[in-house]
């Protein structure tokens, strides 16, 4: 009979529960938000100096050291100290005990001297403070010379697993891993960073302008040396495979030295590692893009982006019309407007938020159309030429709204043309796939939906994938260019000749288009 598992014992930060870990961050918007920063970084400077047991006394010292060295740090003598640390003590940043070894007095000692001190959970979430509150702009940005620190630390990482040194496997991995967890962090900041700047040149181009050529030397030679190391990288993983994948994790999980977990979660927590890490580097399948080369993607658009973002920002100031200009100005005329009445219809004018009061009016006789009939198939409701054009009600006493003109005549005849074109699109088509391609000079029509059908593959290339076959289906066939070097195909066309470069070039009919193109052509 299998034995339950027993839960394993709570302590530390696992007592913290999500509510708990949520309350760690309340004194962020208390009303003394302030006091409670410099409190904690006294305990923090103290922590560093490792003197972990604070009293008031101390507490007061330090924060006199702290506001000597800092103008926005508040004197102490100001401050109501023991509510302060006792509200801390609330919300779980701190914890307090009782030392009678600090009392100087009998009624000291009688009291019970009371002692602070972080908790695990209080100090990470005032180390997680203090990093929204540090962050600059440098702090973004990409790094493109740890790529040869990760060749490096992936063969040593095979010859490692091929001795057998567990110690040794157990240190380049963690390596690894932390490596490319600083990678993706480094990224998404700089990404975000160029996504707030773009949102923020109107009021500050200044700043752009003058960083504009290093940011973009920044991304270009990250770009060039990610394309140089990822065709490196990816063989590397594999020769780290090879070297066998099961000894490594299990010579890392038996070098490690988290005593809390057990035998089987540590397997599993770098199984899931070195999992992340092939998702990056070396993704299974050959058609699978991997993280590093989206992260290539992401770094032309952001290329793009900027230059986008440049031209944007030069044109506003040759020009002297920015968004900025643009707001002041119409801030300008809603000041200068003399009514309420006036500046209801500035803004009406200005952001055409109107309503669409079209969409209310029903029909004339509503029970002659039943109302579970959809508006495509029921009869057009007639409308006022002054609700249409103005967004005006019809005023009472002038008679019946004008009526709406429209032409039953033109729409059937420009949808007749429609389906003629059709038609011919799609019998052109069929006869692309009866004729043999390059020996046989096609029409006016086959040439049209061959050039159109080459734009849509051509058109869905990606980066980095060269050797992936291009396809396009429309009106019934289906067009495939598959990648063949030395392969030169010439199609003679109406108007001279199409010449393929480096593909294959085969139609052939499509099935999943074939019912659209009938149904185009029944209607």
């Amino acid at each position: 009979m299998a034995q339950t598992p027993q839960p394993r014992p709570v302590f530390g930060l696992d007592v913290f529960g999500l509510d708990d870990r949520m309350r760690l961050f309340g004194y962020v918007t208390a009303d003394n938000r302030l006091a409670y920063l410099w409190v904690l970084r006294a305990f923090d400077a103290a922590r560093a100096n490792y003197h972990v047991l604070m009293d008031t006394s101390d507490v007061a010292a330090a924060l006199a050291g702290l506001h000597e060295a800092h103008d926005d740090c508040p004197d102490p003598g100001d401050l109501e100290l023991p509510r302060l640390l006792d509200a801390l003590v609330e919300w779980g940043v701190l914890d307090r005990g009782q030392d009678g070894t600090r009392a100087t007095t009998l009624a000291e000692y009688r009291n019970r001297h009371s002692v602070y001190q972080f908790t695990e959970a209080g100090f990470r979430a005032h180390r997680a403070v203090e990093s929204v509150l540090s962050a600059t702009m440098d702090d973004a940005t990409l790094s493109r010379l740890v790529f040869a620190d990760l060749l490096a630390d992936l063969a040593a990482l095979a010859s490692a697993n091929a001795a057998g040194d567990a110690e040794e496997v157990y240190r380049k991995l963690n390596r690894l891993d932390r490596a490319l967890a600083d990678i993706a962090e480094r990224a998404a900041r700089f990404y975000h960073m160029l996504g707030d700047l773009s949102r923020t040149n109107d009021s500050s181009p200044e700043t752009f302008l003058a960083h504009k050529d290093a940011l973009l030397a920044h991304l270009r030679d990250f770009h060039d040396e990610l394309q140089r190391y990822t065709p490196r990288l990816r063989e590397a993983v594999h020769a780290v495979e090879d070297t066998g994948l099961e000894r490594m994790i299990e010579a890392a999980a038996a070098a490690d030295e988290r005593i809390f977990r057990t035998s089987a979660e540590r397997v599993a927590d770098w199984q899931r590692r070195w999992d992340g890490l092939r998702s990056w580097l070396a993704p299974p399948g050959s058609d699978q893009l991997s993280e590093a080369d989206r992260l290539a993607d992401a770094t032309i658009s952001a290329i793009g982006d900027v230059l986008a973002l440049l031209r944007r920002v030069t044109e506003s100031r040759r020009g002297g019309v920015s968004r900025e200009s643009q707001l002041r100005h119409l801030a300008a005329w809603f000041t200068a407007v003399g009514s309420q009445d006036a500046a209801h219809a500035l803004f009406d004018a200005t952001f055409g938020l109107g309503g669409p009061r079209h969409v209310s009016v029903a029909h004339s006789d509503p029970e002659a159309i039943p109302t579970r009939q959809s508006w495509w198939d029921a009869p057009a409701v007639e409308l006022s030429r002054t609700l249409v054009e103005a967004g005006r009600a019809p005023g009472q006493g002038n008679g019946r709204p004008a009526r709406v003109e429209r032409s039953p005549e033109s729409r059937a005849r420009l949808r007749q043309d429609q389906l003629a074109r059709e038609r011919r699109s799609a019998a052109a088509a069929a006869g692309l796939v009866d004729l043999a391609l390059g020996e046989q000079p096609l029409d006016e029509a086959q040439t049209a939906v061959l050039l159109r059908l080459l734009d849509i593959a051509l058109a869905a290339r990606v980066s980095g994938r060269a050797g992936v076959p291009l396809a396009a289906a429309a009106y019934g066939i289906r067009l495939t260019l598959t990648p063949a070097a030395g392969r030169f195909v010439a199609v003679p066309a109406a108007g001279g000749t199409l010449y393929l470069d480096g593909f294959a070039l085969s139609v052939e009919t499509a099935g999943h288009t074939v019912a659209r193109e009938r149904e185009l052509v029944g209607v």
